[in-house]
């Protein structure tokens, strides 16, 4: 058996990492065991989804290095889904139902009023042909609710072990909306039994419709597949994430310059008992993946924590592997210049800082109280060629003239050069800035 796995986003909004870690799981998982990872985009509410976004969601998969192997659009099914629902409606396993959203909503509060759970009563069931005549007279169209058996389904979850769900508890679900929409119910049990899938890895949100899906399952006469649900992210304050949150969007993560394998590292491993990594490859989160690794506590996602790893992931990038965006950026950069800024950067953009100090325009910080040692320093400047011991040598002929030491001796020379109190090695930034530059800003230049 060949292990299939989906990710069925709605292209309805853009994806944020709560999407991205389900589509991770689910990749991993087909990777680890030689499998497939199936993109199907569940856009059945034709209304509400935009190719804008369909666009988006093949952008994201892409840029976190997830390869498709399969793709399907419910949009391009409806005479399969309708055929299997005639098929349920003949044998009397969907009925219509006519009430108004306003009425079940008053149904629901009478029975919690009466300590009852807010089970849908099957009302629908009882009406006459007459009744129904007489509600379609007046305009009403009815909604389709598939007939739960009332038994209990069992299932032994990847994550959260056995699982055991009285159907009788549960409102039968619906399937077809007033206005002849699907929900996601139905389409999604046809396209898992039509594509083969092997094993359905979600949120755990979906347990409850786990449930009511095996019954569908049962009722088509089809193999039930594994399923594995997962625990849901929080925002680093205890809220939900949201795909409303722009700044947890995976288009956001990327133009703030962050890097996909990043963004791997920590969702791979969040609410695992695996420690958190800066992996450069997803190779290594392949071989490790395993669904009993995961708890099943909610584990929280920090932007500042993605912040830290993209750093420490940036200080062992290969330039190769930032060359395309670097020069997109307008930025020439060599090797040798990349391996001097790389362990000073937080994300690809702050190359850009870094270029400008050696290259651009930098006007010197100089004390006054610094003023004569910077001018001293000139003076000592070595002659070129420089190497890698030049800062080396012109500090210490600073030390023996001037007598300081330690953070009064480097400081004011980087200011000086730099303009920041922060940055890479002098040794090494020096030899990107230049000798000329390097003059023209210890005698108090802009350049």
């Amino acid at each position: 058996m060949t292990v299939r796995t989906r990710f069925a986003p709605s292209p309805t909004g853009l994806l944020h990492v709560g999407n991205a870690r389900a589509a991770l799981f689910c990749w991993l998982y087909a990777r680890r065991h030689a499998g497939e990872f199936m993109l199907r985009l569940d856009d059945t509410d034709v209304a509400r989804s935009e190719e804008k976004f369909a666009t988006a969601i093949e952008d994201d998969l892409a840029w976190l290095g997830l390869s498709i192997d399969l793709r399907a659009r419910q949009s391009q099914r409806f005479e399969r889904y309708d055929a299997v629902l005639a098929d349920l409606k003949t044998r009397g396993l969907v009925y219509a139902c006519y009430e108004t959203p306003d009425e079940l909503e008053r149904k629901r509060k009478r029975q919690l009023a009466r300590g009852l759970p807010p089970v849908y009563d099957r009302a629908a069931l009882e009406m006459s042909d007459a009744d129904r005549a007489a509600l379609e007279a007046e305009g009403r169209s009815p909604h389709w609710r598939f007939k739960l058996s009332g038994a209990t389904v069992e299932w032994v979850d990847l994550i959260r072990g056995e699982q055991k769900i009285e159907t009788s508890s549960l409102s039968d679900p619906v399937l077809i909306r007033a206005d002849g929409s699907y929900l996601y119910t139905l389409p999604s049990v046809i396209d898992d039994i039509d594509f083969a899938i092997t094993h359905v890895v979600r949120g755990e949100d979906h347990v409850t419709n786990t449930a009511t899906q095996v019954e569908i399952f049962k009722a088509l006469g089809a193999s039930i597949p594994a399923f594995a649900h997962f625990s849901l992210l929080q925002s680093a304050d205890g809220g939900g994430l949201s795909k409303r949150l722009g700044v947890l969007s995976l288009q956001d993560l990327r133009d703030m310059g962050l890097e996909a394998m990043s963004v791997n590292s920590l969702i791979a491993r969040l609410g695992s008992a695996d420690p958190i990594e800066a992996f450069a490859a997803l190779d290594p989160l392949i071989e490790g993946f395993d669904f009993g690794r995961l708890g099943r506590a909610p584990a929280r996602f920090d932007v500042e924590e993605l912040k830290r790893l993209n750093k420490k992931l940036m200080n062992e990038l290969p330039l190769e592997a930032v060359a395309d965006r670097l020069q997109g950026m307008g930025l020439e950069i060599d090797a040798v210049m990349w391996e001097t800024i790389r362990g000073n950067l937080q994300s690809v953009h702050d190359a850009a800082d870094y270029f400008a100090i050696i290259n651009g325009a930098v006007k010197p910080e100089i004390a006054a109280e610094d003023a004569g040692y910077i001018t001293a320093a000139l003076s000592l400047l070595p002659d070129d060629p420089w190497s890698e011991a030049t800062w080396g040598a012109w500090t210490e002929a600073l030390k023996a003239e001037t007598g300081r030491k330690g953070k009064s001796l480097f400081m004011p020379l980087r200011l000086a050069l730099t303009g920041q109190a922060h940055g890479p090695e002098m040794q090494n930034l020096i030899l990107q800035i230049g000798r000329d530059r390097v003059v023209k800003r210890l005698q108090g230049e802009t350049g």
